[in-house]
């Protein structure tokens, strides 16, 4: 194999496909990044469970192959100055040069690498700053825990034009609702996809549309060149509709922005595992927190209440959570009493809410 290739697209698109390499490999192959090069240059990486490939344009001299340790590669080719990059195979050495710079890489075998994984059949496509819109407001509600992979994961219930994100760690559950172009009116799907993985995935395809499939226990997301695919995790899930679906008796509409403010201020002297406290009257809502050894906290805003006064407290975290998904200028608070939890969604005027997120409510003077 003999390339030629500019230095910054190389460079972002090592860092990209490396992302998903994993940091302590099963099989040594695992952790290399295969490059080839035909008519354009590859770069891919899988583990098994994720593969993640980027295609880059390459002044190809030699078509081929090689498999090289990819995190080496990313800083490398990260660290190259700005002149264009020149990779050569020579044995079992890929020869990079840039500039002044010459780098030998012990190859890996190519033969070793696993076969990637094909792209399932599409089911849709949605622009890239609503997919990231989307993961990025319910992926905070998602768990840590490996114990229990379903709360790991990202539920996607899709329906005809309508596609609903739903994540769940017990404490909260988050739900986003969006149109996009279905590649069939009719087509109705569900899948639990690991939230790390989704998220990863805004993050890097937000150009342009996002093409999504699914088939055969595999998720595949692919724009502007770059693909990944995931193996899905077991579908069980919540019910989660009905759990944000209810008659509640009291209402306060807030402003997004100055109410994170203060709920972040207010939460300096909040110490770890207390709650802040939400005491809404008619017109406004106190914010109130600390009272301990660091010392207290209080904010007044306006707010718009529709039922009777109430005092409630949650966990600051959680709380900034749902409130930072909100992309209206008002948020509502759904609450029925101190000890239950709380709806907090966007209010878009005429339309149906497109975020909602339950949030559990504390004890007071927790």
């Amino acid at each position: 194999m003999k390339i030629r290739v500019n230095r910054d697209v190389l460079a972002d698109a090592v860092a990209w496909a490396a992302r998903v390499l994993p940091s302590r490999p099963v099989m040594p192959v695992l952790s290399g990044l295969l490059l080839v090069a035909g008519e354009e240059l590859s770069v891919s990486a899988f583990d098994y469970d994720v593969s993640a490939q980027a295609r880059i344009d390459a002044d190809v001299a030699e078509t081929g192959g090689v498999l090289i340790p990819g995190r080496l590669l990313a800083e490398i080719s990260r660290s190259l100055p700005g002149d264009e990059v020149q990779i050569v195979t020579e044995g079992q050495e890929a020869v990079l040069t840039c500039g002044s710079a010459e780098f030998g890489l012990i190859t890996m075998p190519v033969e070793d690498f696993p076969t990637m994984p094909t792209m399932p059949p599409a089911v849709g496509a949605v622009g890239g700053g609503v997919f990231a819109s989307a993961v990025g407001q319910v992926a905070p509600a998602s768990s840590r825990d490996d114990t229990l992979p379903m709360l790991t994961g990202i539920r996607v219930d899709i329906d005809g034009e309508t596609v609903t994100m739903a994540a769940t760690d017990r404490y909260r559950i988050a739900a986003r609702t969006f149109t996009w172009r279905p590649a069939r009116p009719d087509i109705a799907v569900s899948a639990m996809v690991p939230a790390r993985v989704l998220v990863e995935v805004a993050k890097s395809l937000r150009g342009g549309e996002v093409q999504v499939a699914m088939g055969d226990g595999v998720a595949g997301f692919e724009s502007v060149g770059r693909s990944t695919t995931v193996r899905l995790l077991d579908e069980q899930f919540i019910d989660y509709r009905t759990r944000l679906t209810s008659d509640w008796s009291i209402r306060a509409d807030v402003r997004v922005g100055p109410f994170v403010e203060a709920v972040k201020r207010v939460a300096l002297v909040a110490e770890r595992n207390t709650a802040i406290q939400l005491a809404f009257t008619q017109g406004q809502v106190t914010l109130r927190a600390g009272g301990g050894d660091i010392g207290r906290g209080t904010e007044v805003l306006e707010c718009d209440l529709r039922g009777d006064d109430i005092e409630i407290a949650f966990q600051s975290q959680f709380l900034l959570d749902g409130l930072t998904g909100i992309e209206t200028e008002l948020a509502r608070l759904n609450m029925e009493s101190p000890t239950r939890p709380a709806l907090i969604q966007d209010v878009p005027g005429d339309a149906d809410p497109a975020v909602r997120y339950l949030v559990m409510s504390l004890r007071l003077g927790a």
